[in-house]
């Protein structure tokens, strides 16, 4: 039962994480006010909070549940998807910056400004779409590591 409970936890954990950046990736856009900037700003730490989430349950799921850790840890499509979930987080402190830093000034931001925080957030669109491939491949037993 554990392994089905975090099994689901882990994937709505997910699934909540991507509407959560694409919500970002569609509200940043040319001609924010203060008002959208506090709430881009907002929906970022949910962006943080999920993300922590997923890697407590996660890290749950591959030691306590039932492939148990010796599975995940002798897995190369395992330490892609982690290595891609650490890029996609890597690439979210940029923008969090920039929201932290726009909503402290009480400023909107210029569109150059808004212009590259949109391409950190496509760049991690990008990279998310790789996670479901990985974990796919990794469930049936390809990468495993001799």
């Amino acid at each position: 039962m554990l392994d089905l409970a975090l099994a689901i936890a882990h994937h709505l954990l997910v699934f909540a994480l991507f509407g959560i950046l694409f919500a970002e990736l569609i509200s940043v856009r040319p001609g924010m006010d203060r008002e959208a900037v506090a709430r881009i700003a907002a929906i970022d730490i949910c962006y943080g909070v999920l993300a922590g989430l997923i890697i407590v349950v996660g890290f749950s799921r591959a030691i306590f549940a039932a492939k148990g850790w010796t599975y995940y840890s002798h897995n190369a499509f395992f330490w892609a998807k982690l290595g891609t979930f650490a890029a996609v987080g890597v690439l979210s402190v940029p923008p969090t910056l920039d929201y932290i830093r726009w909503r402290r000034a009480n400023i909107a931001p210029s569109a150059v400004q808004v212009r590259v925080v949109r391409r950190y957030l496509w760049v991690e669109v990008a990279l998310f779409a790789l996670l479901p491939a990985f974990a796919a491949a990794m469930a049936r037993g390809y990468g495993e590591m001799g």
